[in-house]
């Protein structure tokens, strides 16, 4: 297994270029991959707009914000992505089709000595890992909104992931600053779907009119202590993602999982949460 010196980063959205700047800033030799140079051009103003706010604060230094933009690069071309990686971090839309194609495209090209993870927050590593031929080198890594801050790293390992393999991503988690728990490939994991069975249960709650959205969070942001409640949590994860992962699960864990009508309708309104301006709250753009 490799000692890992360089990452590809495939797909430049908010968790794309956000795994390419805690990778990068942990000294790897990060290229980050989209499909289109705008969409490049676009992660990579996200993460120098995270260290700028970093250095804001006085959490980052200027000189450490200038060694992580030098160690990142943006390019459109799969091949020129992967080609010399060691370790390869997909972070494109929740479809799993379209990751076993970008994953059997990623096999054919990287290093054969190459660590292929899928940051995925539900689908299954292991049907992921099937479209290559080296399903023990495949493993998930879940990162968390926002990965510059957030300190847990979710390692999924697939029916045929190998203990190197899970070592690696350990490995790598640690320099990036993460805490890494390991759990086995079950629908959900273990943080979507704990996390996912309390953000619908809040949105019945708004539904049944139980309460307001704001007093639902404060339910459990003051009286569990949780940092953001859950329906504020679903406006940043995004309500189209959370509709997506409640599908899933409800499809492979039973009818606690079905997502609520609020839920499939503020999706289908455009209602996304803070990436839209408009959730369960109203976001400045």
């Amino acid at each position: 297994m490799p000692d890992v010196k360089a990452v590809a980063v495939l797909g430049a959205g908010t968790m794309g270029h956000g795994i390419a700047q805690v990778a990068a800033a942990a000294g790897f030799r990060v290229v980050l991959r989209d499909i289109s140079r705008e969409f490049v051009e676009k992660g990579l103003a996200g993460l120098r707009k995270n260290l700028d706010a970093g250095v804001e604060k006085g959490k980052v230094t200027a000189a450490d914000r200038e060694k992580t933009l030098a160690n990142v690069r943006g390019v459109v071309d799969l091949a020129e992505a992967v080609r010399e990686a060691d370790l390869v971090i997909e972070a494109i839309p929740e479809d799993l089709e379209l990751k076993r194609r970008t994953f059997a495209e990623a096999d054919r090209i990287a290093p054969a000595h190459s660590v292929l993870a899928t940051n995925t927050s539900s689908l299954p590593v292991s049907a992921i890992a099937e479209a290559t031929r080296r399903p023990e080198r495949v493993v998930g890594m879940h990162f968390f909104n926002p990965p510059h801050l957030m300190k847990l790293l979710e390692i999924v390992r697939g029916q045929k992931t190998s203990e190197a393999t899970v070592t690696v991503a350990r490995e790598a988690g640690r320099r990036m600053g993460k805490e890494c728990i390991l759990v086995t490939d079950t629908p959900g994991f273990a943080s979507s779907r704990l996390g996912l069975a309390l953000g619908l249960e809040a949105m019945r709650m708004l539904e049944a009119g139980v309460a307001s959205a704001e007093d639902i969070d404060a339910a459990m942001t003051l009286g569990y202590n949780h940092p953001v409640g859950p329906l504020k949590l679903t406006d940043q994860v995004g309500l189209d993602v959370r509709l997506a992962i409640a599908e899933h699960l409800a499809k492979t864990l039973g009818d606690r999982f079905r997502p609520p009508e609020v839920l499939r309708k503020m999706v289908a309104e455009g209602k996304l949460g803070k990436k839209s301006g408009q959730g369960f709250y109203k976001w400045a753009p």
